[in-house]
């Protein structure tokens, strides 16, 4: 099979990738570096070094005339940068669905945030919550959605809980361990949310590739962590013990996020189970061997 995948040298993007060029698929991938490495790129991998908002993206599609596309590209490094949020996630989405047309891809696969669900009104979430993203990140990603469901194209949506794990540079757990390893304070919030194990979410995406389920998906354990709690398994992974400092959450964070996965499970036949202690290990072993100079958060900072 042939796939082409955006964000390809991310964290999940490139997880993907391993996968399918493990089962000799052939893989294209579309990246401008931003927040992706380098050195995450399979080296059985097609390397397109251009960005998606870039209208000469449809010669890509033209080249590799895909089979499936999995969207993982996205804009989330500057809560403030509205400009590029609306630029990457929504105009550079609309370049992808033009590529896929063109190309007559049979299918994209696209990476939803939870946060579409703004304050959740019911926990845990389901997929009729009311949508009500209440940052760029997750109203430009909105708007990202529902121009591939307007599209007229097969696809699938994976409306996301936290993930974590290898090559994972965004959220809590790499900057607990960035600010942990180079002597620097850390502070927790009094949020909870579900974390995703990126194996288990990979083995949901390859059967979505091949052509399981139809429209909207959460992806999610079930189940939900406080933030203290990921920041101990964080401490137990180093073999340190240092306290941080408990804050209130910010205006823009939200208590819970928790996700309903029933139609998952039911259509796909796999709920993610991988223990968070055990993955938060995984991450902090990769962690120790890889180089982390910037950590991201689509949150401001109190």
């Amino acid at each position: 099979m042939k796939v082409l995948i955006t964000g390809g040298a991310g964290f999940i993007g490139s997880t993907i990738a391993d996968r399918l060029i493990s089962r000799r698929d052939n893989v294209s991938i579309i990246d401008n570096f931003t927040t992706g490495r380098i050195e995450n790129v399979p080296e059985k991998a097609h390397l397109f070094d251009c960005s998606i908002t870039n209208d000469k993206i449809i010669s890509i599609f033209d080249d590799v005339k895909p089979d499936v596309v999995v969207h993982a590209a996205a804009s989330y490094k500057d809560p403030d940068d509205w400009h590029t949020d609306i630029l990457t996630n929504s105009l550079g989405t609309s370049n992808i669905i033009t590529g896929c047309k063109y190309s007559d891809c049979k299918r994209i696969i696209y990476f939803q945030t939870s946060l579409c669900y703004g304050h959740p009104q019911t926990s845990p979430i389901t997929l009729k919550h009311p949508i009500t993203p209440t940052n760029s990140y997750a109203i430009s990603k909105t708007a990202a959605e529902r121009y591939i469901a307007l599209s007229g194209l097969d696809f699938v949506s994976f409306r996301l809980a936290n993930c974590f794990g290898p090559r994972n540079l965004s959220g809590p757990i790499p900057t607990f361990y960035q600010r942990l390893t180079n002597n620097q304070p850390c502070f927790v919030v009094n949020t909870r949310r579900d974390f995703v194990f990126i194996n288990d979410l990979v083995d949901i995406v390859v059967k979505a590739i091949d052509g399981v389920g139809d429209k909207y998906y959460h992806i999610s354990t079930g189940k939900d962590f406080s933030i203290k709690e990921l920041y101990e398994c964080v401490t137990e992974a180093l073999d340190i013990n240092i306290k941080a400092e408990e804050r209130e959450r910010g205006e823009d964070d939200v208590a819970s996020i928790l996700l309903e996965n029933h139609r998952t499970t039911k259509d796909f036949n796999s709920t993610p189970n991988t223990p968070l202690k055990e993955g938060i290990q995984k991450a902090v072993d990769w962690y120790k061997i890889n180089e982390i100079k910037e950590t991201y958060t689509h949150l401001r900072l109190k």
